[in-house]
C-alpha cells in the first residue's frame, strides 16, 4: 500500500472519530499471498477501508477479530492457518485459544498477524453558564491532566486554562459536535439552561452525562424533562448529582468527584444512581 493512500484513509477515520483498527502481517511461514508489511485498515462497522493481505480468505476471520479488538480496545496477535478443509475443519475443533485462526484454503502456509485498535480520545464537553466558575476551571484542568479532549461550551468563559476547544454559544449542536459514545457531558449551567442542555443530548449516544445540581433543582428539571417527552431510561442513567461521594467541598474537590465519576465511567465500574435517589 503506498503511503500516501494509506495516510488518507487513515487521517480521514480519525477526523471523522471513527474507530478503526490496523491489521498488519508481521510474519508468514510456507506458502502465502501475503508478505511480512501487508496491511489493511478495518473500520469500525467491519469494512476494509483500504491496503489487502494478498487474498479475501483470510480477510474475514481477521476483520472479526479486529471488531473485537475494537469492543474490549486490546491488541491481538493472530496466528492464521492456511489450510484445506479438512484441517480447517480439525483445528477450528480443537481450537481452545481464540488468537488461533484456521482458514480454509489450498495456501498451506501460516500467517502472523498484529491486530491494532485505534480508538477515539475521549472527550469530555463541558457545559457552562458563562463568567467564572471555579469548578469549570478545575475540571478543564485535571481533565486534561487525565487524557481526555476537553471541549468547553460556554457563552462566555473566563478560564485561567484553556481547553483544546472554546465554542462561544448557549447551545449545544449534537451534529456539529459528532457525539460518539466516546463523549462524555457535563452540564454546569446553575439551573437557567439545564433542560436544554440535558434535552439536547439526551438522543445522543454519548459515553456519560453528569448534572451538577442539588437534589431540588435535579427534581424540578426531571420533571420538565418528562414533560418534554425526554425517555425515562435517559433520567436513569444521568449522572446527577455528580460526582462520586468523596465528601467533596471545594471547587478543586468537586473536579476531582467528577473525574472519578467519568473515570469509573469509562471503566465499567459502579452504576449512576437514579435521579434524586
Amino acid at each position: 500500500m503506498q503511503a500516501a493512500h494509506y495516510a488518507k484513509h487513515l487521517a480521514g477515520l480519525a477526523a471523522r472519530r471513527e474507530p478503526f483498527a490496523v491489521a498488519t502481517v508481521t510474519r508468514t511461514e510456507g506458502s502465502t499471498l501475503a508478505k511480512p508489511g501487508f496491511k489493511i485498515l478495518i473500520s469500525g462497522q467491519g469494512e476494509i477501508v483500504a491496503g489487502t493481505l494478498g487474498g479475501g480468505c483470510p480477510e474475514g476471520p481477521i476483520v472479526e477479530s479486529a471488531l473485537e479488538a475494537i469492543r474490549r480496545d486490546e491488541p491481538r496477535v493472530l496466528r492464521i492457518h492456511l489450510v484445506d478443509t479438512e484441517a480447517s475443519v480439525a483445528g477450528t475443533v480443537r481450537a481452545t485459544d481464540p488468537n488461533e485462526i484456521w482458514v480454509q484454503t489450498n495456501c498451506g502456509g501460516t500467517l502472523e498477524v498484529y491486530v491494532e485498535p485505534m480508538l477515539p480520545t475521549h472527550r469530555l464537553i463541558i457545559v457552562g453558564q458563562g463568567g467564572r466558575d471555579d469548578v469549570e476551571a478545575a475540571l478543564v484542568r485535571l481533565a486534561k491532566m487525565l487524557g481526555f479532549e476537553t471541549v468547553v461550551i460556554d457563552p462566555n468563559a473566563t478560564l485561567p486554562e484553556p481547553p483544546h476547544e472554546l465554542i462561544a454559544d448557549t447551545v449545544v449542536d449534537g451534529a456539529r459536535l459528532a457525539l460518539s459514545p466516546h463523549d462524555y457531558v457535563v452540564v454546569l449551567t446553575k439551573g437557567e439552561r439545564d433542560v436544554a442542555v440535558l434535552e439536547a443530548v439526551a438522543r445522543a449516544p454519548v459515553k456519560f452525562v453528569g448534572l451538577l445540581a442539588s437534589r431540588h433543582r435535579l427534581k424540578q428539571d426531571s420533571d420538565e424533562l418528562l414533560r418534554r417527552g425526554v425517555a425515562p431510561e435517559f433520567l436513569r442513567s444521568l449522572h446527577a448529582p455528580i460526582g462520586l461521594d468523596i465528601g467533596a467541598k471545594t471547587p478543586e474537590e468537586l473536579a476531582v468527584a467528577i473525574c472519578a465519576d467519568l473515570i469509573a465511567t469509562k471503566y465499567g465500574r459502579p452504576e449512576p444512581p437514579p435521579p434524586g435517589g
